[in-house]
């Protein structure tokens, strides 16, 4: 079995370290499972997803120099369905982004309150020293 990028193989764990997993194929060869491809979800320790002699399903994502770089998350893809039912839940309550068109009346509207607010900051200051020109 040939060690293609794109190919889905099996191995076995053979190390687990801080940043990622040591995963020895059926050729012999070993490559690094990267702690950020082994789960969907955020992984703080990766030994509470594998262990030491665990057979995996993996797909090798890049090949160079002799280091071979392998997923699980990409090996096992979510469903398209799941999927679809996530993006519709983080979307969902969020506001829609505002009509491009309506910019020039916020524009204006916002320039409005900004005068009237100097204003009244001024007035504000100026009573507080006693008006104009007094002393």
């Amino acid at each position: 079995m040939s060690i293609d990028v794109g190919n889905i193989v099996e191995g076995k764990v053979t190390g687990i370290t801080n940043f990622g997993a040591f995963v020895e194929l059926a050729n012999g060869k070993t490559g690094l499972v990267h702690i950020s491809e082994v789960a969907d979800a955020y992984v703080k320790d990766i030994n509470d997803y594998l262990k030491q002699e665990d057979t995996v399903k993996v797909k090798v994502i890049n090949a160079t120099e002799g280091k071979i770089g392998l997923s699980i998350k990409q090996a096992n893809p979510k469903p398209a369905t799941d999927q679809n039912q996530h993006h519709r839940q983080q979307t969902r309550g969020k506001r829609k982004p505002p009509n491009p068109l309506d910019f020039e009346d916020r524009l204006t509207r916002f320039m409005k309150d900004s005068d009237e607010r100097q204003q009244a900051l001024k007035k504000s200051i100026d009573s507080k020293r006693g008006g104009r020109g007094a002393r």
